[in-house]
This record gives C-alpha cells, structure tokens and sequence, in this order.
C-alpha cells in the first residue's frame, strides 16, 4: 500500500479506536447537558510546541457528529507559543465534550515527537547532517509518529521491516558474516536500500567491502566516528546511533556522518499540556 494510502487508512483507524476506548456504548456525563445546547470553544497549547495531528482531531469529531465544525488557526508543522489558541470549534455541546479527549490524546502525543524532533533539527543547523527516526514508536502510532517527525523537520528511516534492509549483529551471526547477509540482501530485493550496523573497524571494513548502501555505527566514540568518516571516504552513507540526545547531538554531527537517528524523538516523548474550553453556549 502507497504511503499515503496508509496513512489515511491509520487515520480512520486510530479515530476509532480513540472513540472506542474513551466513548465505549456512551458518554453519561455528557447526557447532563441539553441535548438541543450548541456550544463555542478553543483550544491552546500551554507551552511551546510545533503542532501536529490536525487530520487526526478532524476524522475524531468527523465519526463522532458531523455537525461539530473545527477551525485550525494553524497547520501542522508551525510553531505555537504558550497560551496561543490554534482551533476553534462549534457545534453539539454534547458532542464537543465527548470528542475533546480523543482528540487531544491524540494531538498532544504527535505533537510531543514533531517538538523534540524540531527542537534536535534545530540543535543540527548549520550541520547538513539528517535527522532519522527509528522503528521505537509508540504501539499502533507508527505512521503516526513517523509523519510528526517529519512535521517536526525530521526524516524517515524505514517504515517498518518490509522496506529497506537492516542488517544486525543476529542478522549477521545467523547468514555467516556480513559479506554474505549483504549478497542475500541483494538476492532478495536488489531494489531496496542495504544498512548494516557494525561495531568496530573491521565490521565496517567489511560492510564497506560488501557495497552496503548505509552503515550505521553503533554506539562509536566521538573519535571512532571521525575515524569511520576518513576510513569511508564517501563509499557509504554514514549513519550514528547510540547515545544520542540533545547534550550529543551536535558533538556527534561535527565528527562529520551523513545522519543520526534516535529512538527518544518517538519512544519516550512528553505529551504537549493542551487544553480545550468551552467560549459560549446557546440552545440551538
């Protein structure tokens, strides 16, 4: 399935399940408000963060009533300052209510990754180095999070276990060395994209031997890591992992790789502080 593709279809999925999990057969509390109240309200951000999941928060409130009507006073992506509203809503009191923490579990999670991610792209500047992501998302939230990322600024390494190769240490171990998981690879699908992670010079001498397309350096030194550049000399696209957070970042980008990819841009992010509240009310 085309990219895109997937991603709509985990859009409507993800609404759903959204509404199962929190709506389940109904909202008793919403009951206590008339049915026939129309009701105004906003939503901001309580601190600094770059928005995201928009299409998500519309396919929410689009299954739940198609009544209720979303006004985005931004796009994801942009930048929002503490206090700034970036959506207004109208429609069934009852149904503003119901849909609010669906959406904004949703919002304040996608948003969380495209902020860290933005706040490390911005670490990088000046650099030329790319910022990756990982396979560490969130469970049900791949795509999700793979597409704040790159709302944030970032960069994609691959989707999943389908789409490019990644050969491991097991990966390695198990084919009988790296020259020979390499030549499989391309037996298999001479389309895709080669990585081979490697952990020491002679592994990368290796990779670099067989024709890998990327070579990630696992956990290498400061020093390891200008030594793997030298010793690449552009046959490689050099990609560092390990121990990499915003107090490395920079250090590990001057030692002069292609990218860096992190796992803390998805797997342990801090949901944005959003809050939704109800403007005014009137019957309809």
């Amino acid at each position: 399935m085309h990219y895109q593709q997937a991603l709509a279809e985990e859009i409507r999925q993800a609404a759903a399940r959204l509404l199962a999990e929190d709506v389940g057969p109904g909202d008793i509390t919403a009951q206590l408000i008339p049915a026939n109240q129309w009701a105004k309200a906003s939503v901001i951000s309580r601190e600094d963060a770059v928005l995201c999941g928009v299409a998500w928060a519309d396919e929410v409130f689009r299954r739940l009533d198609a009544k209720v009507s979303l006004k985005w006073l931004a796009a994801d992506g942009d930048r929002l300052s503490a206090g700034q509203p970036f959506l207004e809503l109208e429609g069934p009191a009852r149904s503003l209510l119901t849909g609010e923490r669906a959406a904004l579990n949703l919002l304040q999670t996608l948003s969380a990754t495209a902020t860290r991610t933005r706040h490390y792209v911005d670490l990088l500047e000046g650099t030329g180095v790319r910022l990756l992501d990982t396979r560490k998302t969130l469970p049900n939230l791949r795509l999700a999070q793979k597409y704040a990322v790159t709302c944030g600024g970032g960069h994609n390494h691959r989707i999943g276990l389908y789409d490019a190769f990644l050969i491991k240490e097991n990966h390695i171990a198990a084919c009988g060395g790296i020259a020979a998981a390499v030549r499989e690879a391309r037996d298999i699908a001479r389309e895709l994209p080669v990585e081979v992670e490697v952990e020491t010079f002679d592994e990368l001498d290796q990779a670099l031997d067989a024709g890998a397309d990327v070579i990630m350096l696992d956990n290498f030194t400061l020093e390891a890591m200008r030594e793997a550049v030298a010793r690449t000399a552009g046959r490689a696209t050099l990609e560092a992992s390990g121990n990499v957070d915003e107090t490395t970042l920079r250090a590990i980008a001057e030692t002069g790789v292609d990218c860096i990819s992190s796992g803390a841009l998805t797997k342990d992010v801090k949901a944005i502080d959003l809050s939704m509240r109800i403007l005014e009310t009137r019957t309809a």
